[in-house]
């Protein structure tokens, strides 16, 4: 994975047709998207149940991008290497699922995966100030985590002051919920450069119309320029 700080779509699967994986992800690269967005849900830390290591090992084999995997569950450390062994480029952990963010950044990385930390609507950008040289992304939830089609937060200021943080690190800022040509302009503007589209992408396509997908990921695109 090499970086820059070009706008990516990273389509969430959560939206697509769970009888059609292998086919929806095709579909989605084929038509633009950047990287694939797995959300790893337990039930426990958020109030949705969704995909484990077996099924996110059985997409590694479609996904030709970057396998961005958010993991909202509490605890995280004992499922690192389950990821990894799966195939996560990216594996993402709340900084409200534990107490030792710290240890659970180390053991990503360590795990041969980027490492990422995502913060809920209600937790300050300073809460990962302490990880920043242990970080490759930050996930900026702009929903309440746990389900999709939810309405976009403005957590615009969050952003900037996370860009400001970051300075010239390598980090990716990433927007997860409530992304549409409406909301995407205002966080890139702030600074965030993937943004992680559920609904909006796949509203009104299928694997037999896909030329959906990729109209709505370009109209996202086109928001941001």
């Amino acid at each position: 994975m090499s970086f820059d700080r070009t706008v990516k779509i990273a389509p969430s699967i959560l939206s697509a047709d769970f009888a059609n994986f292998g086919q929806e992800i095709r579909a989605i690269e084929d038509q633009g998207a950047d990287w694939v967005h797995i959300d790893v849900m337990d039930g426990h830390f958020v109030p949705n149940l969704t995909f484990g290591p077996p099924a996110v090992k059985a997409f590694r084999p479609h996904v030709k991008t970057v396998m961005d995997v958010h993991l909202m569950i509490s605890p995280v450390d004992a499922y690192i290497d389950a990821y990894a062994d799966a195939g996560a480029d990216v594996l993402t952990a709340h900084v409200e699922a534990g107490a030792h963010t710290h240890r659970t950044m180390q053991a990503i990385r360590g795990a041969g995966m980027k490492a990422g930390v995502a913060l809920n609507p209600g937790t300050p950008a300073e809460a990962v100030e302490h990880l920043l040289d242990l970080t490759d992304l930050i996930c900026v939830m702009t929903v309440n985590p746990g389900f999709g089609g939810q309405k976009f937060i403005d957590m615009t200021s969050k952003v900037r002051k996370l860009r400001e943080m970051i300075g010239d690190r390598e980090i990716h800022i990433e927007i997860d919920g409530g992304v549409d040509p409406t909301s995407a302009p205002l966080v890139t503007a702030a600074g965030a450069d993937v943004l992680v589209a559920g609904s909006a992408v796949f509203k009104g396509g299928s694997v037999d119309t896909p030329e959906v997908y990729g109209a709505n990921m370009e109209a996202i695109r086109k928001s941001c320029i």
